[in-house]
């Protein structure tokens, strides 16, 4: 004899009765089926249990009046600690709703078509409020994470650090390790920075990017500074440089100039290697043929020109001083080949000596101190040192006070 179909609320008063039951099944069976779920702190696993228990819940209260999806669906997540949000996945997430699921299904099999249609929608309803809960968390997280940015890019550019800084950086994933260096560019009209953070994870970098107006500046590190010849570096491809970064980044940025700064030890000392390039940047305009891109240093005449003190420090400290230091027979060399439009015979004629002698000693200075006085543009450099280093020696000298 077959038996009576249950009417709908006789159904309702039925699940009401097993729900407590189908709660107690469905924790058993995530403890057996999914590993995650036991390898829990037991917080959290408790917290789990409640959105499932939730979703149980609210199945009943739906069936009982579907028009509350939306506001049902929201409830089931609503159970769960904002911290669960972080620590269990979207594809752990869709576990727990199918083990939940199968669960009411199997006990419930016997409630007739009408029951089991109901929990095929609502298990999809619970699916796609899954989904909304995940992609919004993700928003907002990809919203504070270029709030941050943006903060530490700004107190690279401003060098105002604080102590917060370190953390703040640590909390944007930063996996850069070692040395940094900073690129600055105008900001194309459509900029996508996934595209620049793509490229630069192809080529073991991180990156942070700031936009301001329109500039577009670029913090580059390297993810794995390993050198070349270490044992770890066994079959890996060589680090690229930091010129060689920013030339693969160089289709990311708009039209103009593109500056990268010095490298320096690490990223809180990045301010140093921003202002470099921030000043040689202002200023790339004034070298004609300036390539793109082009290192800060290689705009020293420029940048002095403009009042940058880093500049002029940078000219007198890298090439004045160690020349001084080393001989002033190789500075004399210098001033004299330089003052006689680089010509050799003229120089040899000036200080009495063969013009043999003269490229051997050409050949000292770029030794010493790594620019080549040959070229036209490395001799602009080079004379530009030699006019502010014997400026700050004369600065430096004591004034004899007038006999009184």
């Amino acid at each position: 004899m077959a038996t009576k179909p249950r009417t709908k609320a006789e159904t309702l008063a039925w699940l009401r009765t097993i729900s407590g039951e189908l709660s107690t099944q469905t924790l058993k069976r995530l403890e057996d089926t999914l590993p995650w779920y036991g390898e829990m702190p037991p917080s959290r696993r408790s917290a789990v249990g409640l959105v499932a228990q939730a979703g149980i819940t609210s199945f009943i209260a739906w069936f009982d009046d579907p028009r509350s999806t939306p506001w049902i669906a929201a409830d089931v997540f609503g159970a769960a600690p904002r911290e669960l949000l972080r620590s269990v996945s979207l594809q752990q997430t869709l576990q727990l709703i199918r083990v939940t699921v199968e669960v009411v299904e199997e006990r419930v099999k016997d409630g007739g078509e009408p029951l089991r249609e109901a929990i095929l929608l609502y298990s999809r309803e619970i699916a796609f409020a899954a989904a909304d809960v995940y992609a919004r968390a993700a928003e907002a997280r990809g919203l504070w994470d270029a709030r941050l940015e943006a903060l530490v890019v700004d107190s690279i550019l401003s060098g105002e650090y604080d102590d917060e800084l370190p953390s703040r950086i640590a909390a944007l994933g930063w996996h850069g390790h070692g040395e940094v260096a900073v690129l600055v560019g105008t900001a194309p009209k459509l900029f996508d920075v996934d595209q620049v953070r793509r490229a630069a994870r192809h080529m073991q970098a991180d990156v942070l990017v700031g936009v301001q107006g329109n500039r577009l500046v670029v913090v580059i590190g390297r993810a794995d500074p390993r050198a070349p010849d270490s044992e770890d570096a066994v079959g890996t491809a060589p680090a690229l440089t930091f010129m060689e970064i920013a030339t693969q980044l160089e289709p990311h940025f708009g039209p103009g100039h593109l500056v990268l700064g010095h490298e320096v030890a690490n990223l809180v000392d990045a301010g140093k290697s921003a202002k470099a390039a921030l000043a040689g940047f202002a200023v790339a305009r004034s070298w004609r043929h300036a390539p793109r891109p082009v290192h800060a240093d290689d705009l020293l005449p420029e940048r002095a020109l403009a009042g940058d003190p880093l500049a002029r420090a940078t000219l007198v400290h890298r090439i004045y001083r160690p020349l001084q230091a080393h001989s002033t027979e190789l500075l004399t060399t210098l001033w004299s080949y330089l003052d006689n439009g680089r010509s050799l015979e003229a120089t040899a004629r000036e200080l009495f000596v063969h013009p043999n002698t003269v490229r051997y000693r050409l050949k000292r200075v770029s030794d010493v101190i790594g620019w080549d006085a040959t070229g036209a543009r490395e001799a602009l450099i080079l004379q530009s040192a030699l006019i502010i280093g014997s400026m700050s020696d004369h600065e430096a000298t004591p004034r004899r006070r007038p006999a009184g």
